[in-house]
C-alpha cells in the first residue's frame, strides 16, 4: 500500500479502529498502540480491497485480534494499570451510556459498538467477527438486556427512559 492510500485510510477509519480497541482494553494509551499496529499491518499488506467496506471490516477484525492478543499477554496481566477512566467517555457519542456499556463483556461491547455506533447489520457483524449471525443476534440481545438491567438497578425506571433511545 502506498503512503497516499494509507493516509486516506487513517483519516477515514482511525476513530473506528481506536474505539473498537478501546472497547476491549479500556485504556486510551493501549488503544492508541493497537491502532498504530493495525495501520502498520495495513501498510505492509500487499492486497487491494474491493470496496471501502471490505477495508473497514478488515481493519476492525485486525483491531479486535490485536486487542485480544494484548489482553492475553503476560505483560498486560502483570502490569499495574493506573489510568483515568474519564479519558474514555469523550470518545463516544453518549458518554452517560458508555459507563454502562463498559461494564459489559468484550463480546457484548463489540457488537453494541458495531451495531449502534458504526451502523452494521447483524449479518455484517457476523462476517467481521467471524461468528454465526445467530450468535451475533444473541450477543446483541443479551447486551441490551444487561444494559437495561444495569440501568434500572442503578438509575431506576425514571432515568432509563432518557437512555432508551440509545439502546
Amino acid at each position: 500500500m502506498n503512503h497516499d492510500k494509507l493516509s486516506k485510510s487513517i483519516v477515514k477509519y482511525r476513530d473506528t479502529v481506536f474505539r473498537v480497541a478501546l472497547g476491549y482494553v479500556h485504556n486510551i494509551h493501549d488503544a492508541d498502540d493497537i491502532s498504530q499496529n493495525v495501520f502498520m499491518k495495513l501498510y505492509s499488506l500487499n492486497k487491494e480491497f474491493i470496496t471501502d467496506e471490505a477495508e473497514k471490516a478488515w481493519l476492525i477484525r485486525v483491531a479486535i485480534n490485536e486487542a485480544k492478543d494484548l489482553l492475553r499477554s503476560a505483560w498486560f496481566k502483570n502490569r499495574d494499570d493506573c489510568f483515568d477512566e474519564s479519558l474514555i467517555s469523550p470518545a463516544y457519542n453518549a458518554p452517560e451510556l458508555y459507563d454502562y456499556v463498559k461494564k459489559l463483556k468484550p463480546k457484548y461491547r463489540t457488537v453494541i459498538y458495531l451495531h449502534y455506533y458504526e451502523g452494521y447489520s447483524t449479518k455484517e457483524i457476523s462476517k467481521i467477527m467471524k461468528l454465526p449471525q445467530s450468535t451475533v443476534t444473541t450477543h446483541l440481545s443479551r447486551a441490551r438486556k444487561q444494559l437495561k438491567q444495569n440501568i434500572e438497578e442503578e438509575e431506576g425506571e425514571k432515568n432509563y427512559g432518557k437512555l432508551q433511545g440509545f439502546i
